[in-house]
């Protein structure tokens, strides 16, 4: 997390930064996806960076004072964790959905029952990405914040 950080804060493609590096970009998104880099990995990144090699081993919320992750890119994280999320959903949804027609269609196609579970996911899909979008938001932080509130006993 915290390479990306510092690769998006220059303005920089995993391509670049391999260049850069002398790593692959392979191993570039491997280590932003959370594996844990070797030393000479370390050692690279920090050089290209002109970091220490311990602060590129902390996590941001550490107080590392170098690399720190605000509150707002928090939530951007987030939310692009859950549209990420919502596309992985409606692929699937789109190549199971086509598999049930095909089956209804090779088994008995005089009755078309692939309609029920297209329309009972349908609007679990759809329910998702309108949360996803945020276009609505029914347990967003606000709920969230209240009920923790209430559950401590606190008055908003």
């Amino acid at each position: 997390m915290i390479v990306r950080k510092l690769r998006l804060q220059r303005g920089w493609s995993q391509d670049q930064l391999s260049q850069l590096s002398g790593l692959s970009v392979r191993t570039i998104q491997r280590i932003e996806r959370g594996q844990k880099p070797g030393l000479e990995s370390l050692k690279s990144l920090a050089a290209v960076f002109e970091i220490d090699v311990n602060d590129l081993q902390m996590e941001p919320e550490m107080n590392n004072k170098k690399v720190q992750v605000t509150d707002e890119e928090k939530m951007a994280l987030e939310q692009v964790k859950d549209i990420k999320s919502f596309y992985s959903n409606l692929m699937t949804y789109v190549v199971v959905i086509a598999m049930l027609f095909v089956i209804n269609y090779l088994t008995d196609p005089s009755y078309i029952w692939a309609w029920w579970p297209t329309l009972g996911w349908g609007i679990g899909v759809i329910s998702h990405g309108l949360s996803a979008f945020e276009v609505v938001n029914l347990f967003g932080p606000e709920w969230e914040k209240k009920q923790v509130e209430k559950r401590l006993g606190r008055k908003l």
